[in-house]
């Protein structure tokens, strides 16, 4: 039997790592190696770092950042500083639109890529990435947000477009087509602390066999194995739990192994 993961996510706003509210909020809590290193100390299962700038602009000036500076500094240049210091699986999103954006990350040290805008708006790209990258390169994200009407919804752009798509049915579409994993978010419940939306990352877990990452609302080391008794994701994904609590990815991790899930110790 696979282990459940536990994987953490750091999201990066111009070439800082932000803590995030409803896709909406963004406050600055440090750069890109000072948490990593971290993550390394804990050996965790897995990374993953989401770009989720809006403009080309990477600039980590500050005295404690422990990368080297420059407002000319790039994304690429990030990943590629990162993964030196990586010691774990490495996945890398945000602004990917084409395959020479994955090329470029996995020439420098990625291992897989997230894909969100540019699969919705061409499907056919996640088949095409697969094919050259191989489909355990390629992860889906998958944003959802309950709708006016109440109904779950997937959304682009950080909460900004609406697409008309079920979850459920474009999670079957996005493993039809040749992904290798899927990355579930729960926009209402990112950064809330409320855990987990079981209906949610039910639907999608038992619609589709690929695995699924549940992500969105983690609040406390007890949320991880309460969604995966209920709704059985081959791992959980959190950010905002891991950065403010010393050492949390081991109680993570120890009450886990505590409610008897099959996780690496």
């Amino acid at each position: 039997m696979l282990k459940i993961r536990l994987i953490p996510i750091l999201l990066l706003k111009n070439g800082l790592i932000v803590r995030s509210e409803s896709f909406k909020f963004h406050q600055i809590i440090g750069d890109p190696i000072t948490q990593l290193s971290r993550y390394n100390r804990w050996s965790v299962d897995e990374l993953i770092y989401i770009d989720i700038s809006s403009d080309d602009h990477y600039d980590v000036r500050r005295e404690d950042a422990k990368i080297e500076t420059s407002e000319k500094r790039s994304l690429l240049d990030i990943i590629e500083v990162v993964s030196k210091s990586c010691f774990v699986p490495l996945t890398f999103g945000g602004r990917i639109r084409t395959l020479n954006d994955i090329r470029s990350r996995v020439a420098r040290g990625a291992d897989k890529v997230t894909l969100n805008y540019q699969a919705i708006m061409d499907p056919g790209f996640i088949t095409q990435a697969a094919k050259v990258f191989g489909n355990q390169c390629i992860v889906v994200s998958i944003d959802v947000l309950k709708n006016v009407h109440g109904q779950y919804e997937v959304f682009t752009s950080g909460r900004q477009k609406a697409t008309g798509l079920d979850p459920v049915q474009w999670a079957k579409e996005v493993a039809r087509l040749g992904a290798g994993e899927i990355l579930l978010n729960s926009i209402d419940r990112d950064g809330t602390a409320a855990g987990f939306d079981s209906d949610l990352i039910r639907s999608v877990v038992t619609a589709t066999s690929i695995p699924v990452i549940a992500c969105g609302g983690a609040g406390k080391f007890k949320d991880f194995v309460t969604i995966v008794q209920e709704a059985k994701p081959s791992a959980v994904a959190a950010a905002n739990l891991f950065h403010f609590t010393e050492l949390s990815y081991r109680h993570a991790k120890k009450e886990m192994l505590k409610g008897g899930l099959n996780v690496r110790s």
